[in-house]
């Protein structure tokens, strides 16, 4: 059964999640302003608006129409792979579907804009925005599917019948004792 649409909603889901808050950010927030939405975190975490010209921690600011065009190739590449992946299980239509949600954020962004709205801000740690958390959460998540299918893989099934020797002997715990004589 094909269940591309499951990764086409969750990308849908990300994508508007993202660019929601992205536009409310960039409505009430002035550039490099904060705002605690919780003020007992504000030590912790705030919205800061900032932007990013660059990829992540702001490396490779001046490469804008380079990242645009590596944005559009993951993009196509991810677009593809759903075609591979059309009767997966739903758990990696949607890790693929937020990846895919997460590029088509921040590639909006850069063709509107020419930069990246990013405010999350957990102090310890580059801002970042709702695109980005869903291209790295989807990316763990598949990784995870990803190892865990190798280990079912790599585990053998249990026998359902203890193995016995060619005496027939079947001593060990729960036989029963010997005939005594």
């Amino acid at each position: 059964m094909d269940r591309r649409w499951i990764t086409g909603l969750a990308a849908l889901l990300a994508f508007i999640a993202d660019q929601a808050s992205k536009a409310w950010v960039r409505e009430h927030l002035a550039l490099y302003e904060s705002w605690a939405p919780i003020p007992a975190l504000a030590r912790y975490f705030t919205f800061t608006h900032v932007t990013n010209t660059g990829i992540a921690f702001g490396l490779f600011r001046e490469w804008g129409s380079v990242l645009v065009a590596v944005a559009v190739i993951v993009i196509v590449f991810l677009v593809r792979y759903t075609r591979q992946l059309a009767t997966a299980r739903p758990s990696v239509q949607i890790a693929l579907g937020l990846q895919l949600g997460g590029a088509f954020g921040n590639l909006a962004d850069r063709l509107r804009f020419g930069y990246v709205t990013d405010f999350l801000d957990f102090k310890f740690w580059p801002v970042f925005n709702l695109a980005d958390s869903a291209i790295v959460v989807g990316m763990l998540w598949m990784l995870a599917l990803m190892w865990a299918e190798d280990r079912a893989k790599a585990t053998p099934p249990a026998p359902a019948n203890p193995p016995q020797d060619s005496s027939g002997d079947r001593s060990g715990p729960g036989a029963a004792p010997p005939p005594t004589t």
